[in-house]
């Protein structure tokens, strides 16, 4: 699996754009992915040190259409924390 096959992208909330301002960036990964393949993925594409990486596996909700009842799908988020001093341009508008 390539870097690029791993970070999905970035989730971008209110909630995520408060992390950022401590140094955690959020990610959409693939479900496969481990977190050390994860924090090599972020070492690579944004050339950044991560100090730690936390995955979860975020539940599909419950939804309706019309008379018809169903979930969306499951997916695995990632956050990647990064020591004060670096920053990834992505997600910084540069």
């Amino acid at each position: 699996m390539t870097y690029e096959q791993i970070l999905i992208e970035p989730v971008l909330s209110e909630k995520t754009n408060r992390m950022r301002e401590e140094g955690k960036y959020v990610f959409k990964v693939d479900p496969s992915a481990t977190k050390i393949q994860v924090k090599e993925a972020v070492r690579k594409l944004f050339n950044v040190h991560p100090i730690s990486c936390t995955i979860m596996v975020v539940g599909g909700k419950p939804k309706r259409v019309r008379y018809k009842a169903g979930y969306t799908s499951s997916w695995k988020k990632a956050i990647v924390r990064l020591p004060k001093d670096e920053k990834i341009a992505l997600f910084e508008g540069v």
